[in-house]
C-alpha cells in the first residue's frame, strides 16, 4: 500500500483502501493504527493520513549536527535566526563556568536536512573563545569545524537528553503544530584542559528523529 506513495502523500479514502485491498474496515483500521504506531503513517486533525517522513537515527556521539547528516547522505543546511552578545548571567554561568557578568555569544539557528526543518539550536559559548566570530561565518556553517580552524580542540563532552514538546514559538519556526513531540538536548563540550567551549540546547522534532545507542556487555 506504501510503496507507491511518498513522504507527504495522503492516504487514499477508506472505502477505496477497503475496495483496492478486498479487506473489512475494522481490518483495515486495525493495519493503519499499526503503521501510524510504528512511525510509517501520520494522522492530521481534520486532513486525513499521510505518509510519514523517514525518521533519522542519531548516534549518541559527540559529533556535529552537520557530520550527522552528511554520514546519512542528507544535505545539511540552516540559517541564524539570531545572533547577538550578552552577559552570561548566573545559569549559563555555571555551564560555561564563567563569572556571571563575562560575555558570551547566544546564536539560535534552525537546522534543515535536504531542506527539511530538522532541528532549532541555541548554541551560548564565551565570546572570549572567539572573539572575531560573526553571524555571516555560521549561516550554513558547522561551528566545529570552525573550533578545527582556530586550532580549539574539543576533548570531552556532556549530553542529557529528555522527552518535550514544542512550545507555539518553536513549532512556527519548525512548521510543525504546537505541542508536537520533540526531544531536548542539552550538551557542554570541553577540551584537554576541561575548560568548557560551548553550551548547546537542541530541540530536535520528534516526528523525524529516533536515537540510536550501542550496547555492549560490561567488562569483567
Amino acid at each position: 500500500m506504501l510503496e507507491d506513495l511518498e513522504p507527504g502523500d495522503a492516504l487514499p479514502s477508506e472505502r477505496r483502501l477497503v475496495e483496492d485491498l478486498g479487506v473489512s474496515r475494522p481490518t483495515l483500521r486495525q493495519a493503519v493504527d499499526g503503521l501510524v504506531a510504528e512511525g510509517l503513517l501520520e494522522r492530521r486533525h481534520g486532513s486525513g493520513t499521510y505518509v510519514a517522513e523517514p525518521r533519522i537515527a542519531v548516534p549518541l556521539t559527540m559529533t556535529s549536527f552537520t557530520e550527522d547528516m552528511i554520514r546519512r547522505g542528507m544535505k545539511p543546511g540552516g540559517r541564524v535566526l539570531s545572533f547577538r552578545t550578552e552577559t552570561a548571567g548566573a545559569r549559563i554561568g555555571r555551564r560555561l563556568a564563567l563569572p556571571p557578568t563575562e560575555e558570551v555569544f547566544t546564536i539560535r539557528r534552525l537546522r534543515l536536512a535536504d531542506g527539511a526543518t530538522m532541528a532549532i539550536e541555541t548554541l551560548y559559548l564565551p565570546r572570549a573563545l572567539m572573539p572575531g566570530l560573526r553571524r555571516d561565518v555560521l549561516e550554513g556553517r558547522s561551528f566545529y569545524d570552525l573550533l578545527r580552524g582556530a586550532g580549539i580542540v574539543i576533548a570531552s563532552g556532556t549530553e542529557t537528553i529528555e522527552p518535550t514538546v514544542t512550545t507555539l514559538e518553536e513549532a512556527a519556526e519548525l512548521g510543525v503544530p504546537v505541542h508536537t513531540p520533540a526531544f531536548l538536548f542539552e550538551r557542554v563540550t570541553r577540551d584537554e584542559d576541561g575548560r568548557p567551549l560551548e553550551y548547546v540546547r537542541s530541540l530536535y522534532r520528534g516526528d523525524r528523529y529516533r536515537l540510536e545507542l550501542d550496547l555492549r556487555p560490561p567488562s569483567h
